[in-house]
């Protein structure tokens, strides 16, 4: 029986394969060499050797067939490879498809449908635009017998489904390769699991490190980017059949993937033709709080406690090991304070806005019960120590409990939802008056109860640094042991991990602040080029006694900059702050400001279009860091081309950071009574009434965006009698259809007409009168990098048409659209 099976296989070879078409059937194989393409030739399918496999292992893949950078989706026989190009596929006698080494008549993988009723010559299998490969049991392609969809590797597409078929059991997961050049099923998994409400981990093997949170209704509660946005449509479905959820892409030009990699990191990204590369647009996990528990049960982790530990403990709790908490490992979590009652005592909740719930692996579901019901059923029961509940859309509906340890709670500033956890009388008492009072108690307890910790860590430290002192003295060292977390002005709750320079290092660098070495001269002080005696080339910012950054803007810069890192932000090396001087190290940055290129006629010619396209994309993803993807969220309060500085290669990196603020918490904007940063680029909310967010940033990307693309300063003069500045310039050339006017003449022909037009188009609209109506900097990245469909723009600030502002109208003839661009300011009255 089985060689009449291998017989019709091998005569199936005699007819001839075509490989332009999507289709394979019963007497139609697949031999390595050729390939199917589908209908709209967005994907191949075929055999293949992966990047650096110099081993001649061959795999059935299928493929981006529009990308020219081979980046495969799907792969049938991953752990089974054939040796070899004597490799074919083929639909054998049992209607399953088959991958068979010709060589040694061995099957490498087959599908596990059953036995064709029909009989196998009605079977075939058909490659889909969608990227899906699917095989059928009838002619008419209506029965399918099996698709690739239903068995992913390591990547995720539009479209394609992952979740639980409740009827069959099959769930369908990433897995991860387990390397670059070896797509055999790696040691990472993004799986859902189902209790009650479903969530999805990822494992490293058969640990977890890191979750979703569950459903909320508009995303998973740990994934606050989720929220709705013009690019991706998402689909949900939980009914008695499934628990499933799929993508899709609005714009179907856009090509875009999840990727679980070999490291472990779930990547969204997108291609970008203009740099022939994938970009990443969304990733997981991105920091300690995403890691899986990472401080212990009956914990919340939040990255924004600025120079706290990212720890705390959930109210009613206290560190159960205060020695190692004190230490920075939340590890063994928390537990109820001594002698607290919490059953039949007058206890209650305490609300945790914007946080991922915890795992539901201790908790219980009920659908039909409204929030208040729900804390009536954790009230009643001694044993349920939170709930929350299961959908917040539509005002909220379903009730979780927990009954038992509360694991893996993370903090947002946005996103997440509610979550009430179990407290005391008396704290619920206390957190009512002050909700911040608890915080306070429970980190005197802690500094109380490791009192002799702190002592002993503190002599140690003591000795350690008086021992490098004098070493360093003996030396003649340039710097302080890089591991002195202050200057001398610090506190210590504000300490960051930079280099401590001498007053006299710095002087000698500089040949005593010759003017010879000065570089430039800002609103805060001078800048000066050094020398370090290691040989090292720095950049001084040396404050002025006069400047108006004072000690508080001075800190600030320094524990900012010192906590972020990316390649458009610029570096800081170190502080110094000696008899009176306060002065900042930075990384030197031989070609200074970007305002010295972009407004200066001859070296403006240096900057071709290209060099400026990337110059823009730098500053986006540099802005886009700030905003989300660093530790902190950061609003700079102070964008402009001065304060973009040029390394060697002519990339950007974003400097000055003496203004910027951290926003924590749910805080999405901030007033302040004392605007500060430079007219000309400061958006309308912020320059008269003083509120500000990070639309305030984007408003002055859009600003110098347009700049870049034109080469003009913002407070240039144009026709008066039409608009006074920038925006408005190119405004009215963008309405009359003359946006390519605008455009630098220095750009020459070193452009395409359509990419500057995309970008005068996204400058316009993050320069819109309205908050709500500009982008995010994620939005601006994703526009930049695809050839989306953008939304039209509205009217700019400052042009044609009053608003209201508080008590301040705005109009095309404020005075302040006339203001010099690059004069600083540290106060404007807008009320």
């Amino acid at each position: 029986m089985c060689q009449k099976k291998e017989l019709l296989i091998v005569l199936s070879f005699l007819v001839p394969f075509c490989s332009s078409i999507d289709t394979i059937s019963f007497n139609h194989s697949l031999k390595d060499g050729d390939v199917l393409i589908s209908s709209g030739k967005s994907f191949a399918l075929g055999f293949f050797s992966p990047t650096g496999n110099f081993h001649g292992k061959r795999y059935v893949g299928v493929w981006y067939n529009n990308v020219p950078e081979q980046t495969v989706v799907w792969v049938a026989n991953r752990d089974n490879p054939i040796n070899g190009t004597s490799g074919i596929l083929t639909i054998d006698s049992t209607g399953n498809l088959v991958i068979l080494d010709m060589k040694t008549k061995v099957s490498a993988w087959k599908t596990n449908i059953s036995s064709a009723k029909n009989g196998a010559d009605l079977f075939s299998a058909k490659l889909w635009d969608s990227g899906n490969f699917m095989l059928f049991q009838d002619p008419k392609m209506d029965i399918i017998a099996w698709q690739s969809f239903d068995y992913p590797t390591n990547t995720l597409l539009p479209s394609m489904k992952y979740g639980i078929d409740k009827k069959t059991g099959l769930n369908r997961f990433l897995t991860s390769w387990k390397s670059l050049n070896d797509p055999g099923t790696g040691e990472y998994r993004y799986i859902m699991e189902f209790n009650g409400t479903p969530q999805v981990f990822l494992y490293k093997n058969y640990s977890k490190i890191w979750r979703t949170g569950s459903w909320t209704g508009h995303g998973w509660s740990g994934v606050p980017e989720m929220s709705p946005r013009f690019i991706f449509s998402l689909s949900y479905v939980d009914n008695d059949s499934e628990v499933s959820m799929t993508y899709q892409i609005k714009d179907t030009s856009i090509i875009s993937r999840m990727v679980l990699n070999e490291s472990g990191i779930l990547n969204r990204v997108t291609w970008q033709e203009s740099e022939r590369k994938w970009v990443q647009f969304w990733f997981a996990p991105k920091d300690s709080c995403d890691n899986y528990e990472h401080c212990g049960a009956f914990s919340n982790c939040n990255l924004f406690n600025l120079g706290e530990f990212e720890c705390s403990c959930l109210p009613g709790y206290e560190p159960r090991l205060s020695r190692q908490w004190y230490l920075r490992d939340g590890s063994h979590g928390c537990l109820r304070k001594k002698d607290e009652k919490v059953c039949n005592s007058g206890e209650g909740f305490v609300k945790l806005n914007h946080v991922k719930i915890p795992d539901i692996d201790t908790a219980l579901m009920n659908k039909s019960m409204g929030l208040k019901e729900c804390e009536d059923l954790c009230l009643k029961n001694c044993s349920c120590t939170a709930y929350a509940s299961a959908n917040i859309s539509e005002g909220g509906s379903g009730c979780i409990t927990w009954y038992g340890e509360l694991r893996d709670i993370k903090q947002f500033t946005d996103g997440g939802q509610d979550f009430y956890s179990r407290v005391s009388a008396s704290d619920l008492a206390q957190f009512s008056k002050n909700p911040n009072n608890n915080h306070r108690k429970r980190a005197t307890a802690i500094i109380v109860g490791s009192a002799a910790a702190i002592i002993v860590g503190l002599l140690l430290a003591y000795f350690l640094v008086i021992s490098k002192r004098r070493k360093d003295k003996k030396s003649h060292s340039n710097t302080l042991n890089k591991s002195l977390a202050s200057c001398e002005s610090m506190d210590e709750s504000e300490q960051t991990e930079i280099s401590i320079f001498d007053l006299s290092t710095i002087s000698n660098a500089t040949d005593n602040f010759s003017v010879a070495n000065k570089l430039g001269e800002g609103g805060f002080g001078s800048v000066y080029k050094g020398h370090l005696k290691d040989g090292q080339v720095i950049a001084v910012k040396r404050l002025s006694v006069t400047s108006g950054q004072g000690a508080k803007e001075f800190r600030n810069e320094v524990t900012l900059i010192a906590r972020l890192q990316h390649r458009n932000l610029v570096r800081l090396l170190g502080c110094c702050s000696q008899q009176g001087e306060k002065m900042l190290v930075y990384e030197y940055l031989p070609n200074k400001s970007l305002d010295s290129f972009i407004f200066d006629k001859t070296k403006g010619s240096l900057l071709d279009w290209g060099k400026r396209f990337e110059i823009i994309h730098g500053i986006a993803r540099g802005m886009l860091y700030l905003h989300q993807d660093s530790r902190l969220r950061i609003i700079h309060r102070d964008l402009k081309a001065s304060n973009v500085l040029l390394d060697a290669s002519m990339q950007p990196k974003i400097s000055d950071f003496g203004m910027a603020r951290i926003f924590g918490g749910d805080q999405m904007e901030a007033n302040t009574n004392r605007v500060v940063g430079t007219y000309g680029y400061m958006s309308p909310e912020y320059a008269m009434v003083g509120q500000f967010s990070a639309k305030s940033d984007v408003f002055s990307f859009g600003v110098l965006c347009l700049e870049i693309i034109t080469g003009r300063k913002n407070n240039s003069q144009y026709d008066q009698e039409k608009s006074q500045h920038l925006a408005g310039y190119v405004w009215d050339s963008w309405k009359n259809d003359k946006a390519l006017d605008v455009a630098d003449p220095l750009l020459g022909d070193s452009y395409e007409a359509c990419e500057v037009l995309r970008c005068i188009h996204i400058g316009l609209l993050c320069v819109q009168s309205f908050v709500d109506d500009r982008p995010t900097m994620s939005e601006v990245v994703f526009m930049l990098c695809n050839e989306t469909k953008l939304p039209f723009p509205k009217e700019p600030s400052f042009i044609f048409r009053s608003q209201n502002y508080g008590s301040v109208t705005l109009s095309s003839s404020a005075s302040i659209g006339t203001s010099v661009n690059d004069m600083s300011i540290s106060t404007i009255h807008g009320r």
